[in-house]
């Protein structure tokens, strides 16, 4: 039960930074999107880009809860808890792959080490899954109870926004990007 504190925990401190506001919809009246996104690329790409990643964000901010009661209830309720990250992350690859490489020199380096990262994550979680579905005694369940919490601060770990801050273009077409200002959370005030 300590591992799987430890894995709550762990998960809400992940989350702390992922509040989301409803998406905004950036099609006018008549299906045409908006025109200063069209003259500009780097901030096309960024709103798509940003529009890709939010799949993951809003799919951490609505994980089902664990429901510590018992180790198997805990076992069958983190396994539905990695499936939602999974599925999270198989989403936002696929979106990275529609928008495909951004526009700007030097940025394809950063978006293919981060899709290289949510490939990584998502094996692990996905392995620590089947681990949970598939234990049959106290002791590897407490194990890969451990390693579900182990791959939640994998996830937690996971910048977002860390391509569009890759180039000093990018992040100027991110602030112009009318889809990446809902994966910006201001600072807390001190």
């Amino acid at each position: 039960m300590t591992v799987l504190a430890a894995l709550v925990t762990g998960l809400g401190i992940g989350l702390a930074g992922c509040g989301q506001q409803p998406p905004v919809s950036h099609i006018q009246p008549g299906g045409q999107a908006d025109a200063a996104s069209q003259a500009d690329p780097a901030a096309r790409w960024a709103d798509g880009y940003c529009a890709a990643v939010t799949h993951l964000v809003r799919t951490l901010s609505a994980l089902p809860t664990i429901d510590p009661s018992s180790p198997a209830q805990a076992s069958r309720t983190s396994s539905r808890l990695l499936s939602s990250v999974v599925d999270g992350i198989d989403q936002t690859v696929a979106g990275l792959d529609d928008v495909g490489p951004p526009p700007v020199p030097g940025a394809d380096k950063a978006r293919t080490d981060l899709l290289n990262r949510f490939s990584a994550v998502r094996q692990r979680a996905d392995s620590t899954r089947e681990r949970l579905d598939t234990a049959t005694d106290a002791a590897a369940t407490k194990a890969a109870l451990g390693d579900a919490k182990a791959s939640l601060d994998d996830v937690a770990k996971l910048d977002v926004l860390e391509v569009l801050n890759a180039t000093p273009e990018l992040s100027a077409a991110g602030k112009r990007a009318p889809g990446c200002q809902q994966l910006v959370v201001p600072p807390a005030p001190r």
